[in-house]
């Protein structure tokens, strides 16, 4: 069997591979092609009834209406695909981003690739988080055990060794191999791709993946259910308006046609499609943000969330760790150090550099193509490494044998090896107050002496005082290595101290004060020394001087369920956490009723980040694993772009409410104009031709640019609104049925105006048809906001629905004054004075609107915002 003594694939031969072989990926269910997508347009039971209807007119002489009526519901089915299409475009792209990555080592360089194009014969490199790319059979590893309960169903670690090459099929080679889908546990590795795409094990269990059926988001339902609700009624009521025509002596084909041609007016069919729509587009803005949405369903909750448990490195911190001081017996040092080194200081930069996973890179920039060195690795060993290597060490003077890999419920690391000068040493680094009870001596300027009781005191309280200035602090640690029994991690001779900085990000500060005045509550979750949490908390304000909140691990493991449950209500900052803490924390929460949002990145943050009510993984530093179980990847894992995202997320379920309102309130004016005129002894105040017409321009352009209206200045300083709260809240239900009645009775009212001055029929509908459509595109600049009237809003604040209007009034003007449609759509050029009569009652309707407004927020008081008793308290309730 070959062992890691080649340098894997060439590109070439990997290239040509990939050709012969076809990219390493599953079987899925087909893409909707643009046909089907075409085709599904015309699904809907009323579309169906209309095409029938169009039919019966042709059949029985009416071509005109019959190819008019055609080709308004082929405008509308062009309409639903081109946005269904962009839709599906939108995620396949978002989905291609979230596509997983692999490590591969080919020409003996170390490449990140998309993992289908891992091809026969790579060399897969991989540690602790990552997600296996494809079946292979393991060369070396280290402290390797892998989750492979996606094959198996057990959920234990299975431990893995290097292949020998004779292993038989069955258990034995499984030991030696790992396959496409399960993730690393613990420790590292590299393996040579055995099997890719369906040939692997997870591609003979693939085809159940095409069983499984997508499920409509929760908003989806609950609209989708307003929609059945709200179509039933007009159903019923249309039936009535096509009942009382016939028994007046109407024409019975023609009320069929009326009837059917309102229903189709009224029933929201297409309102599930906009939300679609509106939230993919909510989650290309959301992209634009640095935070990718991998389910449209995420971006809903995220406008729900009271609390965003952070980690802080990376995310409330630039992740940029340098060494700031080394503090040993011989006393306090500050970096650079110059040469030469004291003893203790030299022996502690030699067991940084040594008991680290991070490597030297060099790379040529400029025009002269000028060497710079840097270092390739998880940031604190990175600037270890970098500390080291300034110092004048050299990683050529040892070579490692063995590792115990570090882990967040040891919190420290292990190497062992043959150094330079031929001594066999052990070297450790780790959580200082998790190293000192495994050490026996520790190094003085004079050698090495008996670690008491004072010099333990001692060290812990400078490791308080380096973590007060907001220093990640490490300790350090070695021994002579004995027999190959005796325990790694006992007996150490115990350095100093290491204290680095990681500058909190300037977004930060904002960004928390954004939260809180939001009434959203940040809390900090960090494995770090509680001092250096209370610190950096103090700098960004999640806590003030003085202020408490502040909780260790430690605590939390003597707290019962209901005593951390009362203790999550004030927190702010938990440190020195596992990741079984953060589990227990995000239940806590959620059993307060609280929705969380929870960042993690390494791979046993995974469980925390799925149970939360919004996992959120990060893309540069996260592992696979985490990703996988997370909603919301944050592309530069910075704090302040998921608070972006939750702003988005407000935004988009203001706009569907927006669009709600126009809809409905629409539905119901045309439904009220022609079912009262029914009643009332009026001739059929709008034809089936007509009814579509104002269903055409009034819908759907309109509606989506409501989508994308921009966030009013107040939306983040509200409190986040009940995850079941109805979507008609705060008297959206009234305001749509006071507008339809409002949009109908103006409606009526010129129709009867234009009647009354004996005017004809033909010129009495056009004048009604003019209204209703006039009357909903007032509305529609109403339904910007909900708390101003249509004379308060900036007319250029949403540029695409101003487009949108002048389009749909575009196309009534045509409609109306363009003689060659006068037949099409039974109607008849209005003289200017009429037209303005008909301006003039349809401006009434928001006026009217802007009057009630006005009365209501007189009598109304005032809404809670993050002024309230949220904000009052930053360090704990608000933190």
């Amino acid at each position: 069997m070959d062992r890691m003594t080649d340098s894997g694939l060439t590109r070439q031969e990997a290239q040509r591979r990939l050709l012969e072989q076809g990219e390493n990926r599953l079987k899925t269910g087909k893409k909707s092609s643009a046909v089907l997508i075409f085709a599904g347009q015309f699904k809907d039971g009323m579309v169906l009834i209309l095409l029938a209807a169009t039919a019966l007119s042709a059949v029985l002489g009416e071509q005109g209406e019959a190819l008019a009526i055609a080709a308004i519901v082929l405008a509308n089915a062009l309409l639903g695909f081109f946005q269904e299409w962009r839709c599906e475009k939108t995620l396949e792209a978002l989905e291609e981003m979230a596509a997983p990555t692999a490590r591969v080592l080919r020409e003996g360089t170390e490449l990140s690739i998309p993992a289908a194009q891992v091809v026969e014969g790579d060399i897969l490199l991989f540690s602790a988080g990552d997600r296996v790319a494809a079946d292979a059979v393991i060369l070396e590893q280290s402290a390797l055990t892998c989750d492979e309960a996606l094959l198996t169903g057990e959920s234990h670690p299975v431990a893995k060794r290097a292949s020998t090459g004779r292993e038989a099929t069955g258990k034995a080679a499984g030991e030696s191999m790992v396959f496409m889908g399960c993730s690393i546990l613990t420790g590292r590795g590299a393996a040579r791709v055995s099997a890719t795409g369906m040939n692997t094990e997870m591609g003979a269990i693939a085809g159940m993946l095409d069983e499984i059926e997508e499920e409509q988001t929760p908003l989806q339902k609950r609209l989708d259910q307003v929609g059945r609700t709200i179509g039933i009624g007009c159903i019923l009521i249309c039936t009535v308006v096509a009942a009382v025509g016939v028994l007046r002596g109407e024409d019975p084909f023609a009320m069929l046609i009326t009837g059917v041609s309102l229903a189709v007016a009224a029933v929201p069919e297409g309102l599930p499609a906009i939300v679609t729509i509106s939230l993919a587009l909510a989650v290309r803005r959301i992209l634009r943000r640095n935070a990718l949405i991998k389910r449209l369903h995420a971006v809903e909750t995220l406008g729900c969330a009271t609390v965003i448990c952070s980690d802080k490195t990376g995310t409330l911190t630039q992740n940029k760790m340098t060494v700031k001081t080394v503090l040993t017996a011989e006393g306090e040092f500050s970096a650079p150090f110059s040469e030469p080194l004291r003893p203790s200081v030299g022996r502690l930069l030699e067991t940084a550099a040594y008991c680290n996973d991070a490597k030297p890179q060099s790379r040529r920039i400029g025009l002269l193509g000028r060497e710079q060195r840097g270092f390739l690795g998880e940031p604190t060993e990175a600037a270890l490494l970098e500390a080291a290597d300034a110092a004048g060490v050299r990683l050529s003077d040892f070579t490692r044998t063995g590792e115990i890999p570090f882990d967040s419920d040891r919190k420290r690391m292990a190497v062992w090896g043959r150094c330079a000068d031929g001594a066999d040493r052990i070297y450790v680094k780790g959580a200082p107050e998790l190293l000192l009870p495994r050490c026996t001596r520790v190094m003085t300027s004079q050698g090495t002496v008996p670690l008491t009781a004072e010099h333990r005191r001692r060290i812990l309280a400078e490791n308080g005082r380096l973590a007060e200035r907001a220093l990640r602090v490490l300790g350090f640690a070695l021994r002579q290595r004995g027999s190959s029994s005796d325990p790694v991690e006992e007996g150490l001779t115990f350095l100093g101290l290491a204290g680095l900085y990681d500058p909190p990000r300037k977004e930060a500060p904002a960004a928390v004060a954004a939260c809180r005045t939001a009434g959203v509550r940040t809390v900090m979750i960090t494995g770090d020394h509680v001092a250096t949490a209370r610190a950096v908390a103090r700098q960004i304000g999640i806590v003030g001087e003085g202020e408490d909140g502040i909780y260790t691990g430690a605590q939390l493991d003597s707290m019962s369920d209901g005593k951390l449950r009362e203790v999550c209500r004030t927190a702010g900052v938990f440190a020195r956490v596992t990741p079984a803490h953060k589990l227990r924390i995000v239940r806590a929460m959620k059993a307060n009723g609280e929705i969380v949002a929870m960042t993690g990145d390494g791979v046993n943050d995974a469980p925390a980040v799925k149970e939360a009510s919004i996992g959120v993984a990060m893309g540069e530093s996260g592992t696979d694993v985490t990703r996988e179980a997370a909603q919301v990847i944050l592309l530069d894992d910075n704090f302040a772009t998921l608070v972006a995202a939750v702003e988005e997320g407000r935004v988009i379920y203001q706009n569907i409410r927006r669009f709600l309102r126009y809809l409905l309130s629409c539905n119901t004016g045309e439904v009220l104009t022609m079912f009262l005129g029914m009643l009332m002894g009026m001739p059929v105040i709008l034809t089936p031709i007509q009814l579509l017409l104002v269903n055409l321009v009034t819908d759907g352009f309109p509606a989506i640019s409501l989508g994308l209206e921009p966030a009013e200045p107040s939306v983040m300083r509200r409190p986040p609104r009940a995850p079941d709260e109805s979507i008609f809240s705060e008297g959206l239900m009234g305001k749509i049925l006071f507008r339809g009645v409002i949009i109908g009775l103006t409606t009526l009212g010129v129709f009867s105006l234009f009647a009354a001055r004996g005017e004809e029929l033909v010129l009495c509908r056009t004048a009604a048809l003019l209204t209703l459509v006039m009357t909903q595109l007032f509305h529609v600049f109403e339904c910007r906001s909900e708390t101003k009237g249509l004379f308060e809003l900036n007319p250029f604040g949403n540029p695409l629905l101003l487009a949108a209007g002048i389009f749909s009034a575009a196309c009534t003007v045509a409609a109306i004054w363009v003689p060659a449609c006068h037949r099409i759509f039974m109607t008849a050029p209005l003289t200017l004075r009429q037209l303005g009569l008909v301006l003039l009652c349809s401006l009434a309707a928001p006026i009217v609107s802007s009057f009630s407004l006005t009365i209501s927020r007189k009598t109304k008081p005032a809404p809670l915002t993050g002024a309230g008793p949220v904000a009052e308290k930053p360090g704990k309730g608000a933190a």
